[in-house]
């Protein structure tokens, strides 16, 4: 199972499962971040720092060690990121 960091730019996953826990956790859930969403990755940062996605029709910013615990798979058709 891959996880959000390991997405190219342009590429449209979904949410499988998310891996941390506590604050960090529900911090991730509360930008809407939940199973079965989807998420297409717009840009990334030159160092990798930030990520640019769009989640549920706008657009966020995620740090690193936050996308790290979002595992992913291949988006299915008829997704919610656009």
């Amino acid at each position: 199972m891959r996880t959000l960091k390991e997405v190219q730019v342009g590429e449209t996953v979904t949410v499988v499962k998310l891996t941390g826990e506590g604050p960090i956790k529900r911090r991730i859930m509360d930008m809407g971040i939940t199973k079965g969403t989807t998420i297409f990755v717009r840009k990334v940062a030159p160092l990798g720092d930030p990520i640019e996605v769009t989640v549920r029709g706008y657009e966020l910013s995620l740090r690193r060690g936050d996308v790290e615990i979002i595992q992913v798979s291949d988006a299915v058709e008829g997704g919610d990121a656009k």
